[in-house]
């Protein structure tokens, strides 16, 4: 749909136009999910309200923290880059913003379709590391200098279980393309069955799991959060930042955990397209203009599901160790994702 619309208003016009649906895409869904789930719902799983006093039922909090932030001071240390330490928060920003471009919301409704799509989206998602490594590095401290260097290995590390997973999902599908993919899982069928098509968080379950957890670990979310450890770093690679530059990594967090449910959700729960059997009794099929809408919408669902699943594990578990970090990344993710391409290539062989 974003193709189409914007092909109306010329090359600026579709410029503007895709800057603004990626803003909409990006920013909306990150105000939802911390307000759904890191105001309200870890409050009622804790027996507690979460905030109350801002607009009706605690409704406008966000709105409230946002301008608190947007008011303080922009504080440089006195031993900080300067330059260095002010692009920091915005490399970071960057990444989540490529991460949305190849994320397809219908059949129609994406910014670019490359062939490469996920290889683009796994490329681009290392470069928030740099942003992170920038942070801690220009900011003059040793908490600083800490959380980055501890956030660049557990990146490093938990990047190979997330690449390898998703290689899984290629080789079934016989693509790297978002849109093909999707379309992989609405016509494929489990031992001839179709009625729901092929999800492949049913056939590639070991690699969904991994993703998720790999996922979990990029965040920085507990209990992979050493990177920002309160008790021994203060904040971490945040730890000198104030006002809108701290806001914008708070931003670029949970920004980027609902891209990556976006992505999860091509990959694993059939993206913006419903099981074939609903398609077939309303007898409508892949209708492109009915999907451009609808799409979104089921998009948006797919990725609550997952950011809640993202949420609950941050505060239900416990926080790792740095060996247990990395132990758990070396010897049980990346073996175990090894695995499963090795076994999803020989079923692919013996089956197709």
């Amino acid at each position: 749909m974003t193709e189409i619309l914007a092909q109306d208003f010329g090359y600026f016009g579709s410029a503007a136009f895709k800057l603004l649906f990626a803003f909409v895409a990006v920013l909306i869904p990150a105000g939802a999910t911390v307000t759904l789930y890191l105001f309200k719902m870890v409050s009622f799983m804790q027996s507690r309200l979460g905030p109350m006093e801002a607009g009706p039922y605690g409704t406008l909090q966000l709105l409230a923290e946002v301008g608190k932030s947007a008011q303080k001071e922009d504080i440089f240390p006195k031993t900080a880059d300067r330059f260095v330490f002010a692009a920091a928060p915005y490399v970071v920003m960057i990444s989540t913003f490529l991460l949305v471009l190849v994320v397809p919301f219908g059949p129609d409704a994406m910014f670019v379709n490359f062939d490469t799509g996920i290889y683009f989206a796994l490329a681009v998602s290392s470069v928030s590391v740099i942003g992170i490594l920038m942070a801690g590095w220009a900011s003059g401290s040793k908490y600083s200098l800490l959380g980055g260097l501890r956030a660049a290995g557990q990146l490093i590390a938990y990047e190979l279980p997330l690449v390898l997973a998703v290689i899984g999902v290629v080789i079934q599908a016989g693509s790297m393309n978002m849109q093909d993919i999707v379309y992989a899982q609405y016509n494929g069928e489990i031992f001839g069955w179709g009625a729901i098509g092929n999800p492949f968080f049913l056939t590639q379950f070991v690699g969904f799991i991994i993703f998720l957890i790999a996922v979990q670990a990029e965040l920085t979310q507990t209990p992979f959060d050493m990177p920002i450890a309160e008790s021994e770093l203060v904040a971490g690679y945040m730890t000198e930042y104030s006002g809108f530059r701290f806001l914008m990594f708070f931003i670029g967090e949970f920004a980027t955990a609902n891209i990556f449910a976006f992505i999860a959700s091509v990959l694993f729960l059939g993206g913006w397209a419903v099981p074939p059997f609903v398609t077939d009794m309303l007898g409508i099929g892949i209708d492109h203009a009915l999907f451009n809408f609808l799409g979104p919408l089921i998009m948006g669902l797919k990725m609550l599901l997952l950011t809640f699943v993202v949420y609950w594990v941050r505060f239900t578990y416990p926080r790792l160790r740095e060996d247990q970090l990395q132990a758990f990344a070396w010897k049980i993710l990346i073996p175990l994702a090894l695995i499963n391409i090795g076994v999803t290539g020989l079923l692919k062989v013996v089956f197709e």
